[in-house]
This record gives C-alpha cells, sequence and structure tokens, in this order.
C-alpha cells in the first residue's frame, strides 16, 4: 500500500475508472449476445432494437475511453454483419 497521499487516492480512483470500464465492456458482450439471439429467433423487430442499442452502447463506451475506437469500430461492424445476416 502507497504512503504518499496522492497515491492512495489515485489507486482508489484507478479502481473506480477500473469497476465502470468492466461495466460498460460487459453491456457490450450482453447486447451482442442478445442480438445474436434475437436474430436466431428471425424477429426483425427486436434484430433492429438490439442492434440499435448495441450500437449506442459500443459508442457510449468509446466515448468514455472504456475501449478503442477502432475496436468500436470492430465491434460494430461485426454487430452490422451479424445483424443483416452476412
Amino acid at each position: 500500500m502507497a504512503n504518499i497521499a496522492s497515491q492512495k487516492k489515485r489507486i482508489l480512483r484507478t479502481e473506480r475508472e477500473r469497476v465502470e470500464n468492466r461495466q460498460l465492456t460487459s453491456a457490450i458482450k450482453t447486447h451482442f449476445h442478445r442480438l445474436e439471439d434475437a436474430v436466431e429467433a428471425g424477429n426483425a423487430e427486436t434484430v433492429e432494437s438490439e442492434h440499435r442499442a448495441l450500437v449506442s452502447r459500443i459508442d457510449k463506451a468509446v466515448q468514455r475511453g472504456a475501449i478503442h475506437r477502432r475496436n468500436g469500430a470492430r465491434k460494430k461492424s461485426r454487430a452490422a454483419r451479424v445483424a443483416t445476416g452476412g
């Protein structure tokens, strides 16, 4: 454990940021699984809404810095492929 007060605060802040990033990335994975399930079920309305929600989550994670912008672009491209069935 650190002895310097600013380093103690930094450790707490880093842990808080790590947990937040994990929540954002986990939500992306959850939405991707939901999208895949909707495609398997064949419900076009659900596929469209899940795809829209997934893209929104990815954009928010990129904006917050939880994932890199190219990683976000790759995930959105993969989601679009799954949603269109291609």
